[in-house]
């Protein structure tokens, strides 16, 4: 097989400034805490994703494959680790970003007994799919972080680049050892249906409380704002569904989506994000 970007590790640290948390884009608290509500799920979830796939890195032959499970592995590691300090940043705005974080990896402590390796497998491509196709929108539609705090906004144009260097990976482990056979074909479909709705149905009530936390709850406004976010322009949500559905064809493979165009400004992120820390250490 042929790797088509190898992921590589980047360790960057975006001293996020906590006292905008709950206000550090630019549609206001409803849209900032729908990104804030997701990132709850990256620290445990990233982990997750890694024993996933590292539980079938002795099966692996390929030596790219192999190469990019390394990449894969030190990227996610370091989502992980930032989205910690994001999280805990939450936790002191008076969040209970701990509670859910613990209530999220009691399910997948669960999945991880019930579910044999290969099922776990087909877990993690169902929901790097949707990371994938939810960082395709960050990075093609310019407006979803248009006028945001720069250094929140650069750690979610940083992840979705990462996201997008790795969205195959996991995939091409999966049908190097699990197989491209239809058992194979309709473990992954089902993973992405019940990925999805368990995904949401724990996202939304989250998003919810923190909203409320804020004194928003009842902000029509600001629930107006976040459903044209979502759903209108620039449609965050709207635009990632023919990308989810095309995950069902039989032939699918994740760099069907060529998007890596979007890959070209990397370097230039990474440039920006030092910029950060220097700042820090001045500062300090």
């Amino acid at each position: 097989m042929k790797t088509e970007v190898m992921p590589v590790r980047r360790n960057l640290e975006f001293n996020l400034p906590e006292s905008r948390i709950g206000d550090w884009h630019a549609d206001g608290v409803h849209v900032s805490h729908f990104f804030n509500a997701m990132s709850l799920f990256f620290p445990d979830g990233e982990r997750f994703f890694i024993d996933s796939v590292r539980a079938y890195r002795d099966e692996i032959h390929d030596p790219e494959l192999k190469e990019a499970v390394r990449g894969f592995i030190g990227q996610e590691a370091m989502h992980g680790r930032e989205h910690e300090e994001y999280n805990e940043a939450l936790e002191k705005r008076g969040m209970p970003a701990n509670r859910n974080s613990r209530m999220i990896l009691g399910l997948l402590n669960f999945t991880r007994k019930i579910e044999s390796r290969a099922g776990q497998l087909a877990i993690t491509i169902a929901l790097e799919h949707l990371t994938a196709i939810l960082a395709d929108v960050v990075l093609r539609e310019p407006r979803v972080l248009e006028g945001a705090e720069p250094r929140f906004a650069a750690l979610w144009r940083w992840h979705a680049m990462e996201e997008t260097e790795h969205k195959a990976v996991a995939f091409d482990v999966y049908q190097a050892t699990v197989g491209k056979g239809p058992v194979a074909y309709f473990r992954r479909c089902f993973a992405l249906l019940m990925a999805t709705l368990i995904f949401w149905i724990m996202v939304i009530p989250i998003h919810i409380d923190m909203v409320r936390r804020e004194g928003k709850l009842f902000s029509l406004s600001g629930w107006w704002g976040a459903m044209k976010f979502l759903w209108g322009k620039p449609g965050a949500l709207r635009r990632v569904i023919p990308d989810w559905l095309d995950f069902f064809k039989p032939g699918f493979h994740p760099w069907d989506h060529d998007n890596r165009r979007f890959l070209d400004g990397v370097d230039d992120l990474v440039q920006e994000v030092e910029g950060y820390g220097e700042m820090a250490g001045v500062r300090s």
